[in-house]
């Protein structure tokens, strides 16, 4: 069970009219951002229900572009994204998405640069809130309220286990954790949100487990860093 905190129901300092336009909006192009690791040389980004209609009328465009460039949610630069992304080198384009889609603001992005991609769907859900639901094709749920552990990894019996007695040793608690994998005995990828943050060092020591691809960090707060 997910309890509310005064977030979720005032919402967040903000530039722009809607906080689920903007703010959601922005948390989610920063996720994005985080969980890519740096800022990408392209990003696609398509744009579902409300979102795809009204997406420039509400500033819904810069607030992504301003995610994506890692601006907090009332940084007055956030009116000047779309210019800045151009000008930082990033290719932002935009389009409308049809077919299903599980919350009117919904909207993915694919993350290109360095040799690699990274697909992230998610929705802004109210109040600056936001639910993540797709990274790569992996259907896994995660808010980002706290700070969000990602482990890439191998299906292996006792992998995940692994991971979270780490986790207990080093004092970090798990507020909430998700699994998914493509196959039995394929790509998985567990993602665990924690109450405390997790260290550079700690990530390190998962990212050399066996079996484990890739280790990731999302900590939006006090402006936490990937």
């Amino acid at each position: 069970m997910r309890f509310k905190d005064v977030f979720s129901i005032i919402g967040p300092s903000m530039v722009g009219p809607s906080s689920s336009h903007t703010a959601g909006a922005l948390r989610i192009g920063r996720t994005a951002r985080r969980l890519f690791g740096t800022q990408p040389e392209a990003a696609e980004i398509v744009l579902y229900g409300s979102f795809a209609e009204t997406y420039m009328g509400h500033g819904t465009d810069l607030a992504l572009a301003a995610g994506l460039l890692d601006f907090e949610t009332d940084d007055m630069r956030i009116r000047d994204a779309l210019r800045l992304a151009e000008l930082s080198g990033m290719n932002v384009t935009f389009g409308k998405g049809k077919g299903p889609f599980a919350h009117p603001n919904t909207v993915r992005l694919t993350l290109s640069g360095g040799g690699r991609q990274d697909a992230i769907v998610g929705a802004s859900i109210g109040g600056g809130n936001i639910e993540m639901t797709d990274v790569n094709g992996f259907d896994v749920k995660f808010t980002v309220r706290t700070p969000t552990l990602f482990v890439f990894h191998g299906d292996r019996p006792g992998i995940v286990a692994e991971v979270t007695g780490l986790l207990g040793r080093e004092g970090v608690n798990i507020g909430y954790m998700d699994v998914d994998r493509k196959s039995r005995r394929g790509d998985a990828l567990t993602v665990i949100e924690t109450d405390e943050a997790v260290s550079a060092a700690l990530q390190d020591t998962i990212r050399g487990m066996k079996d484990v691809t890739r280790v990731g960090l999302v900590d939006l707060t006090a402006g936490g860093g990937a």
